[in-house]
């Protein structure tokens, strides 16, 4: 069924070469679409609604990766600036995809949506019932209307259009900048420059309490990829490995596979961001056959590996 879904489509990559994009680019690529088409800044702003007319008439399929994002100091940092710019992406591009009539629009939302304490694990049906955690809510919020707006343009026009939940994704290739990073390549850069620096210990923000769950970025594309092919329904998936990790766990295996040998300290003035998050992954099982392949640990060791290759 799927072999020839993607022969002769143009495919639009919004962020595409971004993270988790190029990884998505890759593979569709492998695929034989007719064209992928990744739009660049400065020659298109996403907060532009002509800007995203011009974007949309180059596919009949949309991916809406393309975000403003960061870790939780960025967050705090910039709540109305996340707000302004995903919103705004995220509602003129699906907006103009509609205008135009695409065949099929993927909306890629954030585990950030959910309330803050969501029961463990994090089911689609409870992502409206509560207010995400502080730091990440108008970023989360601002990635969540286009589940409403998904909703409403298939209620009333009958668009196509679809809503992936990914949890926390890492891999080679991601934004090792101290400034906007999440925890994952955070805590690589820390560890792997303490160790060549001969450092005795490494600052880690919050208690380690809080638990987290990470999706491998090439397991993230497959799963894109899948639901893509097959997914044509109005409620949201959750895209995740289906596991959850303790910040404290996570540091120590990082130290673990850096070889770093000094001592952690915890910085409890620092926020531990939402308490737990782990996400119910058997809908995109269920709906478009994904299941995470990548164990955490070997993950983890190629994108720590990439990290020490390529590191500037």
């Amino acid at each position: 069924m799927t072999t020839n879904f993607w022969k002769n489509k143009r495919v639009v990559i919004t962020g595409g070469d971004g993270f988790l994009g190029r990884h998505l680019a890759a593979l569709i690529k492998s695929k034989g679409p007719k064209s992928i088409f990744i739009p660049k800044r400065p020659e298109y702003d996403l907060r532009r609604y002509e800007d995203c007319l011009k974007i949309v008439k180059k596919g009949d399929i949309i991916i809406h990766l393309a975000a403003n994002v960061g870790g939780i100091g960025y967050n705090r940092e910039f709540p109305a600036t996340l707000f302004d710019d995903n919103i705004l992406m995220g509602t003129f591009m699906m907006m103009a995809a509609r205008e135009v009539k695409v065949e099929k629009y993927v909306a890629l939302g954030t585990i950030c949506s959910y309330p803050k304490f969501t029961p463990i694990p994090f089911k689609e049906e409870n992502i409206w019932n509560g207010y995400p955690e502080e730091t990440n809510a108008p970023y989360g919020l601002a990635k969540k209307m286009q589940l409403v707006q998904s909703q409403a343009y298939r209620q009333q026009f009958g668009f196509n259009s679809v809503c992936l939940f990914p949890v926390n994704l890492y891999g080679p290739g991601d934004n090792f900048d101290p400034e906007s990073s999440h925890v994952i390549p955070a805590l690589i850069r820390k560890f792997v420059e303490a160790k060549e620096k001969g450092k005795k210990e490494v600052t880690v923000w919050g208690t380690g309490k809080a638990s987290r769950e990470f999706l491998y970025v090439e397991d993230a594309a497959e799963a894109i990829v899948k639901a893509t092919e097959k997914y044509n329904k109005s409620e949201p998936v959750n895209l995740g490995a289906g596991f959850e990790i303790t910040i404290k766990d996570l540091v120590k295996l990082i130290m673990k596979l850096t070889g770093f040998t000094g001592k952690i300290v915890w910085d409890r003035t620092k926020p531990d961001g939402q308490p737990r998050r782990m996400l119910d992954v058997g809908r995109a099982k269920k709906e478009f056959g994904f299941t995470s392949s990548t164990s955490f640990e070997k993950g983890l060791a190629s994108t720590i590996d990439w990290y020490i290759k390529n590191q500037k």
